[in-house]
This record gives structure tokens, sequence and C-alpha cells, in this order.
């Protein structure tokens, strides 16, 4: 049931507490493996642990070198990382970027321009809560990857839904354009102002609601940081059905608004069947509750599922009811070296029918990622020189079980050629330093130069094609051209780096890459949305009947168009 509220003006109490304090997780017990010569092993390694099992096949993973510590993944207010630096255009070295009106044929909408007055009436909603600093709105308008850049001089800093409400009736009122911000993680621009659009940021809306420790379903606000969220539950033998790279800086809401994928797809499937009922603010200010609980509600349209995926340009999500599965008990992590990509094909083929239900991920990257990682961010290889290599996780409640699973697997994977070294772990310190070997490639791409990224869903069996097409398209005019992703959801993500933005570089990359994933009935955008940069190739995954319903709903749902203008949906002429 979906409940819409007017919020008497003046109401701005908040109905949560706050987020508890967050203990540190026990760690698990590690696995190692065979006997190598010292010559190959990094110098940080960590002490070995001989098993009875068939782990005599692999090495251990790299030391504290390469692990995943705190902000390593470049978390806001954390030491490390370019979401850190990313505001910082006047630091040494680092080129300003450019205005996104200034790079792009985008005109500006007759929006209303922010007055003195306007200022004044938000202090009265959100007071403290307005931000006017030109330095302190330098982060913000800038996005992740550092292409876009917006002029908004306005951020607003609520606390509750009904000063959302109250923000957007004003803005609804005086026709002032509003861009909602999460954590700002977006890869294609949704999340940071094209013009002067409003800053509205969840930053502040950062509670837990209720937890129920039988059915696991979490109720919290939308600026709630995905590993915060996922330490919470963790505590309570529950996990996020949901994991991403940029957890340490991402939210919730901006999760949901995008919907999100990450590297629990495989196991858990996507946020359209894990979140179970929203809060969102319309246009106009109305409260739609639709945040239920229920695991069944077949009471006419689910208009939760609207918002999921719509990127801020429908509503502004605030809260979240989201269903957490139980916490795993054992939990293995294997990294692996492959000789060629029909090789990561079959070890994914036989590792679904190997591992079967404990199967939690299934992720592959090329040599050149696994380079630019060592090159950029110090992270030692655990497995020799590879064309190509895969993560896989299991995820299971018998640890016996799991690693008999998993070790006959690799016994068949190595004895059958797929597979020409790996090295594999349980402990969760080593576990985090494997998992970040994969995670924190698009980290190590921000550092080699202007980053070309594409995110697309294709045919596993031609999922690599487009990467070698592109590869001899470009020839030297690219640094870089690189492949990687989520092989058991069909999701590459395919990214080319320069030394700096090239009008021509692009226009050999674009439309070609559409126009080559839309012969093979793939997607343009798998999991990162669509935003500011994708917004006119929709085309070629959608048909005109599509779009067309998407524009009259848009035109229903915010008439003014005030809510993310220029994301999401194709320009009108």
């Amino acid at each position: 049931m979906c409940i819409k509220r007017e919020i008497p003006l003046g109401h701005f109490q908040a109905r949560s507490q706050q987020l508890p304090a967050l203990a540190p997780r026990a760690l698990s017990t590690g696995l190692a493996r065979k006997e190598e010569p010292e010559a190959s092993v990094p110098a940080a390694m960590l002490p070995r642990q001989l098993l009875a099992r068939p782990a005599w096949l692999f090495r251990c993973p790299p030391g504290p070198r390469g692990a995943c510590a705190p902000g390593a993944a470049g978390s806001w207010g954390r030491p490390v990382g370019p979401l850190a630096r990313r505001g910082c255009c006047s630091a040494p070295g680092t080129p300003e970027v450019p205005l996104t009106r200034e790079r792009y044929p985008v005109r500006r909408l007759p929006f209303s321009t922010v007055s003195e007055q306007d200022l004044a009436a938000f202090e009265r909603i959100v007071p403290g809560g307005v931000v006017t600093d030109p330095e302190a709105l330098q982060a913000p308008n800038v996005d992740w990857i550092r292409t876009l850049r917006g002029s908004s001089k306005v951020l607003l800093r609520p606390r509750t839904s009904e000063e959302v409400s109250h923000i957007l009736r004003h803005c609804h009122e005086r026709n002032l354009a509003v861009n909602p911000q999460g954590g700002n993680t977006g890869m294609v621009g949704g999340s940071v102002p094209v013009f002067d659009e409003i800053i509205l940021s969840t930053a502040r809306m950062n509670k837990v609601l209720s937890f129920h420790s039988v059915s696991g379903i979490l109720v919290c606000q939308a600026g709630c940081v995905l590993e915060e969220l996922s330490h919470y539950v963790e505590e309570r033998d529950f996990i996020m059905p949901l994991d991403l790279g940029a957890k340490g800086s991402c939210h919730i809401g901006g999760n949901v608004a995008t919907n999100a994928g990450g590297l629990r797809f495989l196991r858990y499937g996507s946020l359209h069947g894990t979140v179970l009922g929203l809060e969102v603010v319309l246009a106009d200010g109305t409260i739609l509750d639709c945040l239920t609980s229920l695991r069944k509600d077949n009471t006419g349209y689910d208009l939760k599922q609207l918002f999921i995926g719509s990127e801020g340009t429908l509503g502004v999500i605030t809260a979240v009811s989201i269903l957490c599965p139980p916490k795993p008990r054992a939990v293995n992590v294997a990294f692996l070296g492959c000789p060629g990509f029909a090789e990561v094909l079959q070890t994914f083929s036989t590792c679904k029918g190997m591992l079967g239900e404990i199967l939690s991920a299934f992720e592959f990257m090329d040599a050149v990622c696994m380079q630019l990682v060592g090159r950029y961010l110090h992270l030692a290889s655990p497995v020799q020189e590879s064309p190509f290599y895969v993560l896989i996780e299991t995820s299971g409640s018998n640890a016996g079980h799991d690693a008999e699973k998993l070790g006959s697997f690799l016994e068949h994977a190595l004895g059958s050629g797929l597979v020409t070294d790996g090295t594999m772990a349980t402990d969760q310190t080593k576990v985090k330093m494997l998992w970040a070997l994969r995670e924190r490639i698009a980290e190590a791409l921000s550092r080699d130069g202007y980053v070309y990224k594409y995110d697309l869903s294709l045919p596993v069996e031609r999922l690599y094609d487009i990467v070698t097409d592109v590869r001899a398209r470009l020839g030297p005019h690219a640094k870089h051209v690189v492949g990687y992703g989520h092989l058991g959801d069909g999701n590459l993500h395919l990214n080319v780096t320069a030394e700096a933005f090239s009008p021509s570089l692009l226009g050999a990359l674009e439309p070609h890459v559409y126009e080559w994933t839309a012969r093979q009935q793939g997607s343009v955008s798998a999991e990162h949305g669509v935003g500011f940069r994708k917004r006119d190739v929709l085309g070629y995954s959608k048909p005109p009947e599509a779009l067309q319903l998407m524009q009259q709903l848009k035109a229903l749902l915010d008439p003014k168009g005030i809510l993310n203008p220029y994301k999401t949906l194709p320009s009108q002429a």
C-alpha cells in the first residue's frame, strides 16, 4: 500500500534513531597452497598454511601490501583514492575539469535562478544545511571520473523527508531545477549538475529506521552509506544483497535510484527484487509513502518499481525497505589465471555445474587491468602472468562442504587446462586482498589518464569480442583498451584510456560501440544507468514506443521538469 502525504508547514521532526556504532568484524581462518619457487613470490607474502585439500595447487595471495585497507576504495573524507581528491581542482598538478556546458552541446532550459529570497527560505527549512561556499561546492559539482563539471551555487543538506518535501515544494513553485545527489560515485554523470541546478544532498539522511532480525528486512534513510549498512547488518548475521567497489562512499538511495548491480548480482539478483518498499518525494513536494516491509503485496500497480532506476528524474528517494539475506557461514575466494577467453567461458560453465548453489560471484579481468592495478596501486598479482584472470566466490552454510566442492572444481579446472595458476583464501583479510584486485580497477584506470567508459550487457559468448574490436579500431590512438566485469551477469566494462579528452577519439568510439552492441541485441547500460552521458543513445536499446511512454511518465510526475533535468531521457528538439 502507498500513502501520499501532504506535510503541514513547519513539521520537521525526524522519526528515527541514530545509526548504531559499528563493531569490528571477526576474521575467518585462511587457506593456502603448493610450494613454488621463491623468485615468483611477492616479498610481502603472508605466512602460508598448508592444506590437506587440493589447495596444494595454489599459491597464497599477497600480503598487506595488496590489502584493501579502510578508505582504499577512495571514500570521501578518507586518505586514499580519487573521490577524496575529486573536487580539488586547484591542487598542484591537477587540471581543472572543463564545464559540462562548454564541452557538450547542451542548452539550459528556462528555469529560474536562485535568489537571496530563495536562500532565506531554504535556511528556514534546513537551518545550517544551506551550503554556498564556492570551495565547498567544488567536489559536489564534479563527477567521480572527473569529466563533467556543473556550476551549482547552492547545496542543500536536509535530514528528513519532510524537509525534502518543503524544499521541492518551494522549488516547484519557483521553477528551480534540482539535482538529487547521494555519494556522487556514478559513472554516467547522473549525480552532478549540468548548469546551476540546486544540489539536494542526502548525506545527512543517514539513519537506520528499523531492522527485523527474523525476516532480515532493513528500513533506512536514503543517505546511509552502503558499507556502513553492510557492517550494521553483518553484526546481526545478515548481509546487504548488493556490494560495489564504491561501497565506502555510495548511498543506498543512489544505489536504488540507479538500480545498481554490483558484485552480488549473480547470487541475489537486482534491486527490483530485493527492494520491498520506498518512500519518495515527488516534484511538487508530495511524499509518496510506499515504505512497506511486506514480501508479498499484490494490490494494484507496484509503484516503487517506477523509481528504481529512474535516477532522480521522477522523484527523490528518501527511505528504503530492503530484504537482506542471511550472512554466509563460509566464504571462499579463488583467483585464477586463464590462457584465453574461451577458457574463461568454459571455466564459468564448469563452475556453475560443479559449484551450483554456493556460487556467489564470477568476475573476470584481462591482463592489462592487472598491469594497471599493479602500476598505479602497487597491488601485486597473486598468480603468474596470464592473458585473463577470474575471481570466483562461494558462499554457503557449511565450510567443509563448500571447501570440498571448490577444491574438486579447482582440481578439475587445472587438470583440464582451463586454469594455469591460482590462489585460494577463506581468511577475511586475504579475501579482501583478492577482491581489491577486481574492485580497484576503476581507480587504477582513473590514474592512467582520461577514461572513456562503457557499461554493456552482451551475450556471454561475445562479451570480449568488442574489446578486441575496439583495440584494433583505435590502435595507437588509445593508451589502453581493457575489458573486465561480471561475467556471470553478461556485463562488460569496456574502458579506453587516453592522455586527454579527444573529440576524434570519441568520434571513433561513438556511435561504433553502441551500434556494435545493438547488433548483438545487447544493452548500452547494464548497471551504471543512463545519466547525462547516455541519454541520447537509448534508442540503441529501447524502441520508440518505450521512449515515448517514458517521456509521458516524466511529464505526469514532473510536469515542470525540475527533477534532474538533462538526464536519463533523450534530449528534446
